[in-house]
């Protein structure tokens, strides 16, 4: 398995713009086969951050992910919705509940 955790930090002005973008895109993940996780958070210390955790079921389900017109969408608008570069940590699962 591969997780996933991307920090975004946010316009303040755009917050709005990037979760309705967001909500949009979620049920297009939900139908991605390898995609088996996919959860959207607001940091409570940066409340101008959000954060994905994301789990997928191997680095091929990631790859399609990362390739949808979903994301890709998403990302197109990252100029005008970002307020500087995201924190993307990929990881290997070791253990989970």
């Amino acid at each position: 398995m591969i997780s996933v955790i991307a920090k975004l930090p946010i316009k303040e002005e755009k917050m709005n713009e990037a979760l309705e973008a967001f909500q949009r895109m979620i049920p297009e993940v939900a139908k991605e086969e390898g995609t088996l996780f996919y959860s959207l958070n607001v940091a409570k210390a940066e409340p101008h951050t959000l954060v994905v955790m994301e789990r997928y079921k191997d680095k091929e389900a990631l790859a399609v992910h990362s390739a949808t017109p979903h994301f890709q969408a998403l990302m197109a608008r990252a100029p005008e919705l970002f307020s500087g570069q995201p924190e993307i940590i990929v990881m290997k699962e070791l253990a989970a509940v």
